[in-house]
């Protein structure tokens, strides 16, 4: 007889899968358009809201946090950093780097699990 392996009982946060549900979200969003400060709100509303619904239908138990941060590409570069105290064995993190010729959007998604 097989055994029935839900989602949410996999142990340890998903970043390939997690990187590659942002990645088509912000492709979705960004992809073919030229920086424009008018729709930087809807962009990142969009992405960010995109991301976690992709990541919510995992059926997964884990709390997440996205955030989004899309620049005006310029000689000044773009640095970000972050730190978490977690359960390294069962919590992740995932941050998606994107650019094109105007713009650079970075994404990071933090999974904490839901301990039941």
């Amino acid at each position: 007889m097989e055994e029935y392996h839900r989602p949410c009982d996999e142990v340890g946060f998903n970043a390939d899968e997690a990187h590659n549900i942002v990645k088509e979200c912000i492709d979705g969003v960004l992809g073919g358009e030229d920086y424009n400060h008018n729709n930087i709100n809807q962009w990142t509303a969009s992405i960010v809201e995109q991301s976690l619904a992709h990541l919510v239908k995992l059926g997964k138990a884990y709390k997440y946090i996205v955030t989004c941060a899309v620049v005006q590409r310029s000689a000044y570069g773009f640095h970000t950093a972050s730190s978490c105290f977690w359960d390294t064995t069962s919590d992740g993190t995932c941050t998606v780097r994107w650019e094109n010729r105007t713009m650079n959007c970075i994404v990071s998604v933090f999974a904490i699990a839901i301990v039941l």
